[in-house]
């Protein structure tokens, strides 16, 4: 056989060893991991002094890229650090999960990413292929939507890095300032905390209207687009 006709073979192993991989890792995570509490999340970072920033970030990126929800890091960040600095580590952590979750898709390809989301598989192609930026800006923005599906979905089903990194750097941020906030109001209720939720949620619904509108084409275009 020669060396040639062994390559794609190879390629096929490896891949799918991967995908083998990254499904065992998943179903791992969604049955076995839990985050601990927001309290005993502060406890534990706290313990890290000046690099309990970085601990938060990769803790979030590793979260961003698994199904477990991230409601409750967004809320932990905006407990343990307050609303500004909060804010810019949710955002880091989630993005950089984000992005790593989009490249490995693009690893495994478009039939390993299919058997990974499942019965989500058709959903996500449809809805990606058809309209990438404006997809991932309204389901980056949505409420409830998982991220997980949108990364891996991403990746596979051809929608451009810069149009997956440009929707959800500008859609992430009003979602997870709105959480972070949230978290901020639960550690010190005030009445600037809570005008700060008020308005984050506010931008959200908004954003989120104009985004799946925009995606019908009954709109202006989204930042970025």
């Amino acid at each position: 056989m020669s060396e040639k006709s062994l390559r794609p073979a190879w390629g096929s192993f490896l891949r799918n060893a991967l995908l083998v991989a990254v499904l065992l890792v998943m179903v791992y995570a969604a049955f076995n991991l839990r985050l601990p509490s927001v309290d005993t999340l502060q406890s534990r970072i706290e313990a890290y002094g000046w690099a309990g920033w970085i601990v938060f970030v990769l803790l979030y990126a590793v979260v961003a890229m698994t199904p477990i929800p991230v409601t409750i890091m967004a809320i932990s960040g905006g407990f343990i650090f307050g609303i500004l600095e909060g804010s810019l580590l949710s955002v880091i952590g989630v993005l950089i999960g984000c992005w790593a979750a989009y490249h490995l898709a693009r690893s495994l390809g478009a039939q390993a990413v299919r058997r990974l989301l499942g019965s989500h598989a058709d959903t996500v192609e449809t809805r990606l292929q058809n309209a990438g930026f404006e997809a991932v800006f309204a389901l980056r923005l949505t409420p409830g939507v998982p991220y997980w599906p949108v990364n891996y979905g991403g990746g596979a089903f051809g929608v451009t890095q810069r149009d997956f990194v440009v929707a959800s750097v500008i859609a992430t941020v009003p979602g997870q300032v709105s959480l972070v906030a949230l978290g901020a109001f639960i550690a010190e209720p005030s009445v600037m905390h809570g005008a700060v939720v008020a308005v984050a949620w506010i931008v959200v619904v908004g954003m989120t209207i104009w985004a799946y509108r925009s995606w019908r084409g009954t709109a202006r275009p989204l930042p970025g687009a």
